[in-house]
């Protein structure tokens, strides 16, 4: 019998070296998993396996804002300060608010008047007079015009002094004790008179100061202030000579 031919077996494929190239051939072996390795990546494109999950996209980079960072200064006029043009309109407008408010809430007279006539009598004391002083009261608001109260000073070499106007009851009793104060007099400019808008009103107001007549006739000044109610005082000042004044 012929001996059969054997085939001697392939030689044993040496272990692969650290950086040695993998084998070549048409179905290379699957590398061995090493211990401790995680499972393989996915595979991606068109030729991913269907029930793979795809890798997530990779976000894009947040948009930067104009905001100060960390290392800037917070009081620096970019963050803390408007823009100027906005500054100047905003103070423009409260200036016109401001001056049309003052105009608005000005003050305007209500009363106007002069001092008409002056006398006066020297009393027994020889220390002091009593004056008799005519006065005209105007009121030039459009609304009634009502007296609180009336008063008079003088300004002398000896210094100010000041009275309030007499009672008209006691008119009669100095009329009658210093007939020389009754020749020019008018009926009392009392409290509580009213004028009406457009008006006004004459009258007479008697008081006394601590001077002698010779002290009173060389005054500096002589003045009557009218209060009226809810207004400013009208204060009517004349200097000596200054009215028809009797002495």
């Amino acid at each position: 019998m012929d001996e059969q031919k054997t085939t001697p077996p392939p030689p044993a494929r040496p272990a692969s070296q650290p950086g040695a190239a993998p084998p070549s051939g048409p179905n290379p072996p699957a590398p061995s998993a090493q211990p401790g390795a995680g499972p393989p990546p996915a595979p991606r494109g068109p030729y991913a396996q269907p029930g793979t999950v795809p890798a997530p996209r990779p976000t894009a980079p947040p948009q930067p804002y104009d905001i100060p960072t960390l290392g800037e200064e917070f009081d620096r006029p970019k963050w803390t300060l408007p823009p100027v043009q906005v500054v100047v309109i905003a103070l423009a407008g409260v200036a016109i608010v401001v001056a049309i408010v003052m105009y608005l809430a000005r003050y305007k007279p209500v009363s106007a008047g002069s001092l008409d006539y002056v006398t006066s009598v020297e009393l027994s004391d020889h220390n002091s007079v009593m004056a008799v002083i005519n006065v005209t009261v105007r009121n030039i608001s459009q609304k009634p015009l009502w007296i609180h109260e009336v008063t008079a000073g003088v300004d002398t070499d000896k210094g100010k002094f000041s009275d309030d106007a007499a009672s008209a009851v006691d008119f009669d009793r100095y009329f009658q004790a210093y007939p020389a104060l009754k020749e020019h007099a008018l009926p009392a400019l009392m409290p509580e008179m009213k004028i009406a808008p457009g008006g006004e009103l004459k009258g007479t107001v008697i008081v006394s100061f601590p001077v002698n007549e010779d002290t009173f006739n060389k005054r500096k000044s002589l003045s009557v202030t009218v209060l009226p109610y809810d207004q400013r005082p009208l204060v009517l000042t004349s200097g000596n000579g200054e009215t028809g004044a009797g002495k």
